[in-house]
């Protein structure tokens, strides 16, 4: 086989329709665009989702949905990372001097993910309610957390 003689297979090309050729073609006169509008003419261009002047779908429908504006500032801690650390008291001072989670977070939030076996108190963060329990447990506590 040579580069020179490479072919597509049998039938897998046609030729392109040449439009506006006469009317025995089958494509002559409008040329498959229609009659008059604004898409049957040159430049007849209109952007995306525009509905003639018609109110378009995507104003008519309600919004819905929510986007929160704090929760990249808001990191997730394992029960794991928390054993790991080897501190008695975690705050959210030590979880960024410890690199686990980023410098620019504004609170922590612990979630029951992962076993804890060390006795830790965990102070000035939020907890989810397996996670207190998980903890409690463990012979630890949970100081001044939201829930």
């Amino acid at each position: 086989m040579k580069l020179n003689t490479i072919q597509p297979a049998a039938g897998s090309k046609s030729a392109a329709h040449r439009v506006g050729r006469g009317v025995g073609s089958g494509w002559g006169k409008t040329a498959g665009r229609g009659h008059k509008g604004q898409k049957s003419r040159a430049g007849g261009f209109h952007k995306v989702g525009f509905e003639g002047g018609q109110m378009p779908m995507h104003r008519r429908l309600p919004k819905r949905g929510f986007t929160s504006w704090t929760h990249e500032f808001v990191a997730e801690v394992r029960l794991n990372q928390l054993d790991k650390l080897g501190l008695e008291e975690i705050t959210l001072a030590d979880l960024i001097n410890a690199d686990v989670i980023k410098s620019d977070s504004q609170a922590a939030r612990v979630i029951l993910s992962g076993e804890i076996t060390r006795k830790v108190t965990v102070r000035g963060l939020s907890v989810t309610k397996g996670a207190k329990a998980a903890i409690e447990a463990a012979g630890g506590t949970v100081i001044d957390s939201d829930k």
